[in-house]
């Protein structure tokens, strides 16, 4: 498969958001959880971004690396009555970035957002069997 999360160190993302997932971490960001499933014709990059809005989320390729960008704030209000006992619910930046192989169509990729979820469909290139031709020996 030549679509492959950049800097996976086994999974090392993942280990640190589930040990620090009650803390929020200022400043710093967080890579959203995703479900990359391979296609004939196509990848699809599922991200769940929970509290983000479109107008804050940016997915964008450069030099073949797939990348999403998402902001969400926190709302800021005072409260009246009652006090935070527990906040487990993420504000911050959401960052992660994927190395699009050479079996894509760059030009093709399309995303939809909704509900919090975003799906992002990179087309394969389809491949052919090599030209067969044969040479004539003079």
């Amino acid at each position: 498969m030549a679509l492959v999360p950049r800097s996976s160190l086994f999974d090392l993302d993942r280990l640190v958001d589930e040990f620090f997932a009650p803390v929020s971490r200022e400043g710093g960001f967080f890579a959203p959880r995703v479900d990359v499933r391979e296609f004939p014709d196509h990848y699809e990059i599922t991200a769940e971004l929970p509290g983000v809005k479109k107008e804050d989320l940016e997915v964008r390729l450069e030099d073949g690396v797939l990348t999403i960008e998402a902001e969400s704030r926190q709302e800021e209000k005072e409260e009246k009555e009652g006090r935070v006992l527990r906040q487990e619910r993420r504000y911050g930046k959401y960052l992660r970035s994927f190395n699009l192989g050479g079996d894509v169509r760059a030009e093709e990729i399309s995303a939809t957002f909704q509900d919090g979820v975003l799906k992002i469909t990179v087309p394969r290139v389809t491949e052919q069997a090599p030209a067969r031709k044969r040479i004539e020996v003079k």
